[in-house]
């Protein structure tokens, strides 16, 4: 089968091949045939060993399909089933998923260090233990999520990451109040979904902030009150906050320098929400003395913060009744020998999401 591989950390460029299989399938797995998936910038992260990855692997974790095969012992799914592809399955069993934190739990990060697909030359792992940058995966049970047959693939594809990240970073994470002022740094797909989170949460004053303006377009569209560029963010503070700082910002972008302006931005009292992965050598920091004198709330997301399955109901039941907009997120199509194509309209912001469709 085809699928787009990367051979080594750092390389800048997929090799779409048609000799990959997909391997692994047995009691407790499924096979899905992946109709359609995003580029997520998580992908180009592991790509560049911002987030780690073992390679060869294939990129992809946002992805949406059908259920070709079933394994033993695999209730509550039908071969036909219309499934997205949830990258972080909770198990149900350990203290996260008991305490009800299910976007904490750990069983699907063990998957990735387990290659999930195979060529003549050896093995090649899946990102985040899926790796939908293909036509077939083998997935546990508990990454095929049923859905209903009015959602289309490209747009289950959204809400399996993207969406359901930067719609909770607001909701369940921050829960932005109704009459707030909020700052969204990075509007990519998933500070747009961030964005449209903070409208559908009431927000007065939303100030979307990004570099390229194309994105700042977009983002007036989807939502924000004003979109600025990051040197006008300060005067922006002055204008809209009388100079106190946004009740809540998100830094969308997963670097410690984005992270520090948005602390900076954000009012005493307020709340810095973190919803961009980083690197794992790039340390955030605060002194002590404004740590206990602002008072100021950080508070990671990870997933949106909160159980996923709810979340995916959730941001269909908004979809559906045109509370957010998710068709226009996808900006561009491509098939899976445009993967390349796709990766450079991301890195140059041109892209809010790509879909390749398979």
């Amino acid at each position: 089968m085809r699928a787009a591989v990367l051979h080594e950390i750092g390389q800048e460029k997929l090799e779409v091949l048609d000799d990959v299989e997909a391997v692994g399938f047995g009691p407790g797995k499924v096979r899905l045939r992946i109709r359609a998936t995003g580029l997520c910038h998580s992908d180009v992260s592991a790509m560049s060993g911002v987030l780690p990855q073992p390679a060869p692997f294939i990129p992809g974790h946002e992805g949406a399909g059908e259920v070709v095969d079933i394994g033993d012992g695999v209730t509550g799914l039908s071969i036909g089933d219309r499934v997205l592809v949830c990258w972080l399955p909770a198990c149900g069993a350990c203290p996260s998923c008991k305490r009800g934190q299910t976007q904490l739990c750990l069983a699907g990060f063990m998957n990735a260090g387990t290659p999930n697909f195979k060529r003549p030359g050896g093995d090649v792992f899946g990102f985040a233990g899926t790796g939908t940058f293909t036509e077939e995966v083998v997935v546990g049970a508990g990454c095929a999520v049923p859905i209903p047959d009015d959602v289309p693939f490209e747009i289950a594809a959204l809400i399996g990451c993207g969406v359901t990240t930067g719609l909770g970073a607001a909701i369940n994470t921050a829960k932005v109040e109704a009459g707030s002022s909020v700052a969204v740094i990075g509007c990519g797909g998933v500070g747009i979904s961030t964005i449209q989170g903070a409208r559908v949460q009431g927000a007065a004053q939303i100030v979307a902030v990004d570099p390229v303006a194309s994105r700042r377009e977009a983002a007036l569209r989807f939502g924000a009150t004003e979109a600025v560029a990051p040197g006008e963010l300060a005067d922006a503070k002055q204008r809209i906050t009388g100079g106190e700082g946004f009740d809540y910002v998100f830094e969308v972008v997963g670097r410690s320098a984005t992270a520090r302006t948005a602390y900076e931005h954000t009012r005493r009292g307020g709340t810095l929400c973190v919803v961009g992965a980083g690197a794992m050598d790039d340390h955030f920091q605060v002194n002590m003395f404004e740590l206990f004198f602002d008072e100021k709330r950080i508070l990671p997301s990870m997933y949106g913060g909160g159980d996923v399955l709810r979340s995916y109901e959730r941001a269909i039941a908004l979809w559906r009744a045109g509370r957010i907009d998710l068709e226009s997120m996808i900006t561009h199509r491509v098939r899976l020998d445009g993967v390349n194509d796709a990766l450079d309209q991301m890195r140059t912001g041109e892209s809010l999401r790509t879909c390749i469709e398979l």
